[in-house]
């Protein structure tokens, strides 16, 4: 198979209308200054609630099921999340307020340079320091500086992990583990300062949409819990706070014969010393000299099902932004990204991720684009 995708990927618009500008634009609107390519007008107190899986077009087409953040929607914009489309990539866009190729943190799974190892950053590795792998300074860190209380929802597991250290460092973290105790917890850190960033997260859209399908009726009811999430946050929210709503990535469901397994295609594996990533977005790391081969090889055989590109074309087509030369080499030596409602699993070696349901990561709309809404109380 040798043909091309018919369609062209879904790029990133950083600078325009990202993640990272998203987050850039939160601190320039509460007075730390800096770029604000959203235009967002000056606020004392921000909140941020971040829905894990909420796509635009997942948002769009259940307008029944999610009645106040659709009615937020008609005024809303969808963002692109950044390459890849995943939770690790996105939340650091956030976290940091800049692309992933100033951030480094280039998904799910990413080869540690000269280690014959992959770091796993949502269950991260003791060997990797964080603030060693992403050193820059945080969205928090940075409107503390100036004055402006930063706090951080969540649930509790996530305190103190790698990925929150290395991305999410200088907030003052408060558990959140059930929606009450989210609404509670972001509402009561706001009335704390009369300039206030609150960044609330919510994981279980996602997580359902992995398990059941972001088709299912678990989904669609589980999107109905989220909305109303929403809505009585917006409603405890003290007077001057501006409440936005984003997602760290979109959702598809990807069906078992539209699984393309690389532990069952040995001319996948040829060559190939490391496979990182996740099935919508895969980072292949050659063994010495294989480079050339491995992407002919991966092109062919996944023909018009993926964009294929060598690590140099993927950073020339603005897939990362623009990256810092000491992070290329976390970078696949090859990348694929399924081009439709595709999957490159890996069923012997991944048995857990090659099982889910739905799916995220590429450079499709369905990925890519995540709902910005705002809500602002007077």
């Amino acid at each position: 198979m040798t043909d091309q995708p018919a369609t062209a990927p879904t790029l990133p618009r950083y600078g325009e209308a990202s993640l990272a500008d998203l987050a850039s634009s939160l601190l320039a609107s509460l007075g730390v200054g800096g770029p604000n390519p959203l235009g967002l007008p000056p606020a004392s107190r921000a909140c941020l609630l971040i829905v894990d899986g909420l796509g635009w077009e997942l948002l769009r087409d259940h307008p029944a099921a999610a009645p106040f953040l659709s009615e937020l929607a008609t005024a809303g914009r969808p963002l692109t999340a950044g390459f890849p489309a995943t939770t690790v990539t996105s939340l650091s866009s956030l976290g940091t307020g800049r692309p992933p190729g100033q951030h480094g943190m280039f998904g799910y799974q990413v080869a540690v340079p000269g280690h014959d190892r992959l770091l796993n950053a949502l269950r991260w590795d003791r060997r990797v320091d964080p603030m060693g792998w992403q050193p820059g300074s945080t969205i928090f860190e940075r409107a503390t500086e100036a004055g402006v209380a930063a706090f951080r929802v969540a649930p509790g597991a996530f305190r103190g992990t790698g990925l929150s250290v290395a991305v999410m460092r200088g907030a003052d973290y408060r558990v959140a583990d059930s929606l009450g105790a989210l609404v509670a917890q972001s509402a009561t850190a706001l009335k704390e300062s009369d300039r206030a960033l609150v960044m609330a997260y919510y994981g279980k859209l996602d997580s359902t949409g992995h398990s059941c399908g972001c088709t299912s009726d678990a989904w669609r009811y589980q999107l109905g819990h989220v909305d109303k999430l929403a809505e009585q946050l917006a409603s405890a929210l003290p007077q001057g706070t501006v409440l936005h709503v984003t997602a760290d990535h979109g959702m598809v469901d990807v069906s078992p014969q539209d699984r393309i397994d690389v532990d069952a295609i040995p001319e996948l594996r040829e060559g190939v010393a490391l496979l990182g990533g996740e099935p919508r977005a895969r980072h292949v790391y050659a063994e010495p000299g294989a480079a050339a081969d491995v992407l002919a090889a991966w092109r062919e055989i996944l023909g018009a099902r993926a964009w294929v590109a060598s690590r140099d074309e993927a950073i020339g087509a603005g897939w990362f932004g623009e990256v810092a030369e000491r992070l290329k080499a976390r970078i696949g030596d090859v990348i694929a990204a399924p081009a439709g409602p595709w999957a490159i699993v890996a069923g012997r070696t991944e048995p857990h991720e090659s099982a889910l349901v739905g799916m995220h990561g590429s450079l499709t709309t369905a990925d890519q684009l995540v709902p910005h809404l705002v809500l602002a109380e007077t």
